[in-house]
C-alpha cells in the first residue's frame, strides 16, 4: 500500500507551508505499509520555539485554508518544543532543532519511503543539526555571568 493522493497534497502542502516559515530539515516519509493509522509523516525544525510556533500556525492556515483540512489532535503547543499535528491522513511533527537531533526520529522510519517534497522544501536539509552544534558551541563559550 502507498500514500493516497490526498495525503501526498496534504504533506507537499505542509512542507511548502513549513519552507515559508524557514523550516529546517523538512523531510516526509510514506508509512503507510507500517502502520494503518496514518500514511505519511513530516518531520521539519527550527532554532527556536517561536518559530516552531509560527511554522505550525502556518501549517495549520494553509492546509484549512487551501485543502480544507484541519487537525483532528494538535500536541505540545505549551512548550513548543515538539509539536504534533495530527490530519488523520498526515501527521505533521515540528521540532525545536535540539529534540529534533536529540530524538532523531528519522531513525525510526528510515526504512520507510521517503516522499518527494517542493524544492523549497529540499533545500532545507542539514540545517538542525548545523544550528543545534552551533547554538551548543555558543553556549560553551559563555560563563555564567554573560547569561545574568
Amino acid at each position: 500500500m502507498t500514500a493516497t493522493d490526498r495525503s501526498i497534497e496534504l504533506i507537499n502542502a505542509a512542507a511548502q507551508a513549513a519552507a515559508d516559515k524557514l523550516a529546517h530539515d523538512i523531510i516526509a516519509y510514506d508509512v503507510s505499509d507500517v502502520l494503518s493509522i496514518t500514511d505519511a509523516f513530516l518531520l521539519a525544525s527550527a532554532p527556536n520555539d517561536r518559530q516552531v510556533k509560527s511554522i505550525v500556525d502556518e501549517i495549520e492556515e494553509r492546509l484549512n485554508k487551501e485543502l480544507g483540512a484541519k487537525p483532528v489532535r494538535r500536541e505540545g503547543d505549551r512548550e513548543a518544543r515538539w509539536v504534533l499535528l495530527d490530519y488523520v491522513d498526515i501527521v505533521v511533527h515540528v521540532q525545536h532543532s535540539e529534540e529534533r537531533v536529540f530524538y532523531a526520529l528519522e531513525r525510526l522510519w528510515k526504512d520507510c519511503p521517503e516522499l518527494e517534497l517542493p524544492a523549497d522544501a529540499k533545500e532545507t536539509r542539514g540545517k538542525a543539526e548545523e544550528h543545534a552544534k552551533l547554538q551548543a558551541a555558543e553556549e560553551a563559550t559563555h560563563t555564567d555571568e554573560d547569561w545574568r
